[in-house]
């Protein structure tokens, strides 16, 4: 077996034994639901609120600010979507016995977590506006990278990689607006 074999072994199996690990918290009862909970305000609704937040707290003027971090997310959104069409990595609770599934999937695919890249994106560019807020999305963004694998919906590569593009394009954004005339 050559070394990239043995290593992308080594990847999977860290994989499986990540995922198996913090997918067997899911068998306490107040454990789930607090991490259920915590994946469906991860579909959007905190990081509604959040940006409701910012807005109130800068003004109706802040309005242009609002659609360049839509916009952002929604090139977040493309990046996920066709990395899952490409990749096409089934789930964990798909392929392992041993890993139960703690909420329903919003697609097919596991690679990358688009709630982990949106939760990483929206708490680094909100969180460069309004710094206040990071005591509150930070912990909000490390729970839902948690509650992916705790749930069975994802390996630990699917939301490094996902945190990972959500931070680049994060970090794309701030240093993009300021040739655009955006002041973030």
């Amino acid at each position: 077996m050559n070394k990239m074999k043995i290593a992308q072994k080594a990847i999977l199996d860290w994989d499986l034994r990540g995922c198996v690990y913090l997918n067997h918290w899911s068998s306490h009862q107040y454990v789930a639901k607090l991490f259920k909970a915590v994946s469906r305000l991860g579909d959007g609704a905190f990081w509604y609120i959040m940006l409701a937040i910012v807005w109130g707290m800068n003004g109706l003027a802040y309005f242009n600010q609002v659609i360049y971090i839509v916009l952002a997310g929604s090139i977040g959104t493309l990046i996920y979507k066709l990395l899952k069409r490409h990749t096409v990595r089934p789930r964990p609770y798909q392929v392992h016995q041993v890993i139960s599934l703690g909420e329903r999937p919003l697609d097919h695919f596991s690679f990358p977590s688009g709630h982990t890249l949106h939760a990483v994106l929206a708490c680094t560019v909100l969180g460069s506006i309004e710094s206040v807020l990071l005591a509150i999305m930070l912990p909000f963004t490390i729970l839902v990278g948690l509650s992916r694998m705790i749930l069975g919906l994802h390996y630990p590569t699917d939301v490094i990689v996902g945190a990972s593009i959500g931070f680049v394009v994060a970090m794309l954004t701030l240093w993009c607006a300021p040739f655009l005339g955006i002041v973030l």
